[in-house]
């Protein structure tokens, strides 16, 4: 399939205090009209600081994108200039925010706030856009909308301010949503809830999807293919059944190992030895060698390229020089 959205050799860094770091390092992934990617890796590992260079929201001057291309309907992004970036966030590209609570502005209603896009690019009424959130606000499942529509956002609960802000994101009905950790913080039914509601509008708007989370369970009913990222790479990426079925990199096998199942004995959970690197001091060999009980010494010396997995699909790639062991160990 034609890819919608292309990312080529995306690299953003940011100066700080401690030094330069780059949390984004060379990432490439590319997003088929009507696809779910899931962008998974833990805390730290670069999904989010992705987003927002899909985005344009980089925060400047500290961080700025150093190389790469976004190519959308044609053209790359990061060539164009700001204000025509501006115009094609909401209407082709939109984002849910991790956050919604920091991400709504207190002060001002959640009807104004869902019905801004209205006003500001079709130059709605006030009545229309009050109208056409309430239609929103009822599409996404929040309950009494027109009694609703005039409360403030700290009068939501969490699963329900979530909802709000997929309102905001749907609103002028993009062609790609990205949704930035959508159920983090909520309750496991609420999170089902979410993930439904995301897959259900996804098909009604025939949009494509970036989820990025840190939980593989949350997106394994949703996803079409997945992409591991550590340490700002891209670790491994390809169908979501072939990955989680024969991973290909070790990082992959220690987040897939790390999930609860119900069905287990087990008294305690199994963690990836370590912590995450400070990207302040990364090495040029592999940035998850010190975690990884395939390590040796290739894996010190040079850095693992993206390649095909062996005895898997070519669309399957991991970043490790013992993909082909890792496999077999699955």
């Amino acid at each position: 399939m034609a890819a919608l959205l292309s990312v080529q050799d995306l690299t953003v860094r940011f100066r700080t205090r401690a030094g330069t770091i780059t949390p984004v390092d060379g990432v490439s992934f590319d997003l088929a009209e009507g696809e779910t990617l899931a962008v998974l890796g833990e805390t730290g590992s670069g999904k989010s600081v992705t987003a927002q260079a899909l985005m344009g929201l980089v925060p400047h001057p500290a961080g700025r994108i150093t190389a790469g291309q976004i190519h959308y309907g044609g053209v790359d992004l990061l060539t164009r200039p700001a204000a025509e970036r501006r115009r094609l966030n909401g209407t082709d590209l939109a984002m849910v925010f991790q956050d919604p609570l920091s991400s709504l502005n207190p002060v001002f209603r959640v009807g104004t706030q869902i019905g801004e896009p209205f006003r500001r690019r079709r130059g709605a009424s006030r009545a229309d856009a009050r109208r056409k959130a309430i239609e929103l606000m009822e599409r996404v499942g929040i309950p009494a909308a027109a009694r609703r529509v005039d409360d403030f956002p700290h009068q939501f609960s969490g699963g329900m301010r979530q909802r709000v802000m997929i309102a905001m994101a749907l609103a002028l009905q993009p062609k790609v949503l990205i949704a930035d950790e959508p159920t983090t913080a909520l309750d496991v039914t609420v999170q089902a809830q979410i993930m439904a509601l995301l897959a259900e509008l996804k098909a009604e708007h025939r949009m494509s999807m970036i989820m990025i989370t840190h939980d593989l369970g949350v997106v394994a009913g949703v996803a079409d293919r997945v992409m591991i990222m550590y340490a700002g790479r891209v670790a491994e990426t390809g169908p979501l059944r072939e990955v989680y079925e024969a991973a290909g990199h070790p990082y992959t096998r220690g987040l897939m190992a790390s999930i609860p199942e119900v069905s287990s004995q087990r008294d305690r959970l199994t963690p990836i030895p370590g912590a995450p690197p400070d990207l302040t001091r990364l090495t040029g060999g592999c940035p998850f060698q010190p975690r990884c009980s395939f390590a040796t010494d290739v894996c010190v010396a040079q850095r693992p390229a993206l390649l095909p997995v062996p005895t898997r699909p070519a669309n399957h790639l991991a970043a490790c020089h013992h993909a082909e062991e890792v496999v077999t160990h699955a």
